[in-house]
């Protein structure tokens, strides 16, 4: 079949050329560092440095097991192209992240908000500069790296939103702009020293706020934007096309979040191991309770409700992975699992389509282990210090300091994620439609789209 010439195609192609002839004339060669940042350098070590490179990697491998986990939901015409809307990002956002994705995130502060994207502009300095100020046993270059990570992850996890309805081309651009103006910011205001929530005293261990509530809410938006898909209603149960692919790619991701969280104590220690455990056991315990939860129901045990158990359980504790203890990890899981599950059922009964409940389960599970983290972070685990000082303890132990910070914060990235990637929805749609059309819905975006089918 032959397909439409997409007269827009031409610009990303342009775009790259120019940003590949770009990088002929910055190459940003290393300087000879000078002695300030030799002492800096010098304090590099290596076993840090070799558990951080496996937990960069260990991240990526999530984004390709959100494929399997994402593919294996849809129907069978639109694998390939659910799928493929993962692992492109992880082409988009890597050079993104070269060029300025970096510098925003973590470039020099600018009110709190944003990073100046000169900082690192191409990379600028990242080889030969001094350690990041809140990871500084391991080289500059992989700290931003194992943030590109999760930078990658992030839009990918919007997908299951739209799945099945969304122009390719469209949804690159879209991915683009979310990036640059949606996560950048949230990274920047929560993980950077200057950033204005990191100086409130709000605590996100490994990403519940930047990645999944920004996912989760974008998601939401997407879902509302694109409305529903033609050849279903939106009510009732999504009937999975291979099983498999979303037990494969459980697997995947559940491997690949040791990574995610005790890779973000960005170091080998008592926190990379604390973060690992409680982890494994959140993840756990969700799925038990996802199933166990289903079965009250009058449901059948199901492979495919303790993988969203898991995948929710390990959403959940990614906020406080480093700040909880482990039997408290236990009732994040459990928690999590049931209200994401309530929030599913009530979402079937509604004409909202996220396709594969991604704001059920990514937004309210990421919005559970903030509050969550609000609750049972205690400074016996991590006594973490921010601007103002020692973080605190949770509510569970007596103080409101840390949970009313938590609140606030729940409310202003909940405004900014929803509102902003709604907005950016529409510029997208004014630039390059994003549904594609009803033809191609119906043909099935692997052919549709791609001129593919499995």
């Amino acid at each position: 079949m032959e397909l439409k010439k997409d007269r827009l195609s031409i610009v990303p192609f342009i775009i790259l050329i120019g940003v590949a002839l770009a990088a002929l004339f910055i190459p940003n060669v290393p300087l000879p560092p000078t002695k300030e940042v030799a002492e800096k350098i010098a304090a590099i070590n290596t076993g840090d440095t070799a558990w951080m490179l496996a937990a960069a990697a260990l991240v990526l491998l999530m984004t390709p097991g959100l494929a399997y986990f994402y593919g294996g939901m849809v129907n069978a015409k639109n694998i390939v192209s659910t799928m493929l809307q993962s692992v492109i990002s992880m082409a988009v956002i890597s050079v993104l992240w070269i060029v300025v994705g970096f510098s925003l995130a973590f470039g020099d502060d600018i009110g709190g908000v944003i990073g100046d994207p000169t900082t690192f502009l191409m990379f600028k300095g990242v080889l030969d500069g001094a350690p990041w100020a809140l990871a500084p046993t391991i080289p500059l270059v992989l700290f931003a790296f194992f943030q590109l990570k999760f930078a990658i992850i992030t839009p990918a996890l919007i997908t299951g939103a739209f799945a099945e309805r969304i122009k390719f081309t469209s949804y690159i651009l879209f991915i683009v702009l979310f990036s640059l103006f949606i996560y950048a910011p949230l990274a920047h205001w929560t993980w950077h020293p200057e950033g204005f929530l990191f100086k409130l005293g709000v605590l996100d261990f490994a990403g519940g706020t930047v990645v999944h509530m920004s996912a989760g809410w974008a998601a939401l938006a997407s879902a509302i934007f694109l409305k529903g898909r033609i050849t279903e209603s939106g009510h009732g149960e999504h009937k999975p096309a291979n099983v498999p692919f979303v037990m494969l790619g459980t697997g995947l991701l559940w491997f690949g979040w040791f990574g995610f969280n005790a890779g973000s104590a960005v170091g080998a220690g008592q926190l990379a191991a604390t973060a690992f455990a409680t982890t494994n056991t959140a993840s756990a315990a969700a799925a038990l309770a996802w199933v166990f939860y289903d079965s009250i129901k009058g449901k059948k045990p199901s492979a495919l409700g303790a993988c969203i158990g898991a995948v929710v359980g390990l959403v959940a504790i990614t906020p406080a992975a480093g700040f909880v203890t482990i039997p408290h990890s236990i009732f994040i899981g459990v928690v999590a699992a049931l209200i994401s599950n309530i929030v599913v059922d009530w979402r079937t009964k509604t004409s909202l389509d996220d396709t594969l409940d991604v704001f059920p389960c990514h937004g309210v599970g990421g919005m559970v282990g903030m509050v969550m983290t609000g609750v049972f972070a205690t400074g016996a685990v991590n006594g973490v210090v921010t601007m103002e000082g020692a973080a605190g303890n949770g509510l569970f132990f007596g103080e409101t300091a840390l949970f009313v910070k938590h609140l606030i914060a729940l409310a202003l990235v909940s405004g900014f994620a929803f509102g902003g990637s709604y907005l950016l929805l529409i510029i997208t749609n004014l630039i390059s439609p994003l549904r594609v059309t009803a033809e191609e819905e119906k043909m099935g975006l692997d052919m549709s789209q791609h001129g593919e089918s499995i």
